[in-house]
């Protein structure tokens, strides 16, 4: 699929609406929050990443300055995986790979007057291009969980960011826990392989005794 996201980097945005997917009358779209880990002095394993060192892309509006995450139709030739990372790489010029959703939201469109229904995927970003479709017409900003939070524009994808930070956090928590858990039948298992080893020499000592 990276490939197929790759050939899009120079094709045109895609346009027009004859495709467009709409759930009982809702036009449905999907974007992503792309996220990196930020670049600091100290070293660190993915386990150890903590909310405070990752950076998440906001992206202009074509029309302002107002900032929000990437986002767009989400077309009958392609399934909700490949729109997100289509609409990311058009309009944040930006490659990755896809989390899980984020979850689903209800919002009404100001410039449409009309209710759309919105889905949200994490993707940690792999590759940043220098040319992308809509560069021209946004500009891209890294910046702070807590920064997003407050100069994004919409409230449905900052309650997408809360969800990220939890599903983040989360799994996080779970891989500490199956990592303590690995190191600890780590052990279980050292401590039994040294205990059958002492067991066999005392047994090797008994016979050599009694021969």
């Amino acid at each position: 699929m990276t490939m197929q996201i790759k050939e899009l980097a120079s094709s045109p945005s895609r346009s027009g609406r004859h495709l467009q997917r709409y759930n009982q009358g809702f036009r449905q779209v999907v974007g992503c929050i792309p996220y990196r880990t930020r670049k600091t002095n100290k070293s660190s394993t993915v386990h150890e990443t903590l909310v405070e060192d990752l950076e998440v892309l906001l992206i202009s509006s074509q029309k302002s300055s107002k900032m929000m995450f990437p986002k767009g139709g989400w077309e009958l030739d392609e399934d909700i995986e490949l729109a997100a990372l289509r609409e990311t790489l058009e309009e944040a010029g930006v490659i990755g790979s896809l989390g899980e959703k984020l979850g689903e939201w209800m919002f009404k469109s100001k410039s449409q007057e009309k209710f759309h229904e919105g889905s949200m995927f994490s993707m940690l970003v792999t590759e940043e291009l220098d040319v992308w479709p809509e560069k021209d017409v946004r500009q891209r900003v890294w910046m702070t969980v807590n920064e997003a939070r407050e100069v994004c524009v919409h409230s449905w994808m900052k309650e997408a960011l809360d969800a990220f930070v939890c599903q983040f956090t989360h799994r996080q928590i779970v891989e500490e826990e199956t990592l303590t858990s690995c190191r600890l039948e780590l052990c279980r298992t050292e401590e039994l392989r040294l205990s059958i080893g002492a067991q066999s020499s005392d047994e090797d000592v008994d016979c050599y005794l009694f021969s």
